[in-house]
């Protein structure tokens, strides 16, 4: 399996199975900070980013390019930081933010409120009643997150490949489970995988040029690659057409624009 995706509640023990599923498959462990460390090399700040990837967005924030604009910087770090495979991410919304290929392993990993309330009572030093309604108004943000941006449920289990719980299991069984799973469905770094890493990574930064290009930022598009090839899908003005192109036939690995 070249890439492996954990979503989760806060406090269901994500990080501790994305680190012992990298010392048993021997992947790297991504974890959100990484991919908004990269995406700010880019000048965007830490915490734009951070409210992109968790907040629902305000009203006014709706009629913006602002989320849209982190989010294609989020997804051009992420990309690019896959694109070698053998890799686990264990941010918010890698499923969501990378496509459903056959060769990313879509996991949720879910556990009982009380145990969620008591790793936050335990991380955070905070009392019982308290955790518990951080915990609700997480959880309430992150619903709304995945509903407004992508019109979905981000517990429903279609979502996914895996969901398991940690009521009746342990973490060292889930690893166990998964591990399996993603040595079964492994596929290694073959030539087509690559290319469509590749690809992946190419049309994200296209779509993060265009969105803080000073002539397109207004613009909201959906980009494809496919070799060097690009495909551009979205409400574009016919006049404006050869000035999309002429800036991303400039962007590295672009060789035509349709």
């Amino acid at each position: 399996m070249s890439i492996i995706t954990i979503s989760r509640s806060a406090f269901s023990g994500g990080r501790a199975l994305a680190e012992c599923l990298a010392r048993t498959l021997g992947y790297r462990c991504v974890d959100r900070e990484v991919i908004i460390e990269r995406a700010a090399a880019s000048g965007i700040s830490q915490d734009d980013l951070r409210d992109a990837l968790q907040k629902p967005p305000s009203l006014i924030e709706r009629f913006s390019h602002r989320r849209y604009r982190c989010l294609a910087m989020i997804q051009a770090a992420l990309t690019e930081e896959i694109r070698t495979g053998k890799v686990i991410y264990h941010g918010l919304a890698g499923h969501l933010l990378l496509s459903s290929e056959p060769y990313i392993l879509r996991t949720r990993i879910i556990a009982p409120m009380e145990y969620r309330i008591g790793s936050a009572q335990k991380r955070m030093m905070l009392g019982r009643e308290q955790a518990l309604a951080h915990l609700e108004k997480v959880d309430q943000e992150r619903q709304k997150w995945t509903q407004y941006l992508y019109g979905v449920d981000g517990g429903d289990p279609a979502l996914y490949d895996i969901v398991l719980n940690l009521e009746h299991t342990s973490m060292e069984q889930a690893c166990s489970t998964i591990a399996t799973l993603a040595n079964v469905r492994c596929f290694g770094m073959t030539p087509k995988i690559q290319k469509q890493l590749d690809d992946m990574a190419l049309a994200s930064r296209v779509k993060t040029t265009l969105a803080f290009h000073a002539s397109t930022s207004e613009l909201e598009m959906e980009i494809t690659a496919d070799g060097g090839v690009i495909s551009i899908g979205g409400n574009i003005p016919a006049y404006r057409f050869d000035e999309v192109k002429d800036i991303v036939r400039a962007v590295p690995g672009v060789t035509d624009v349709h």
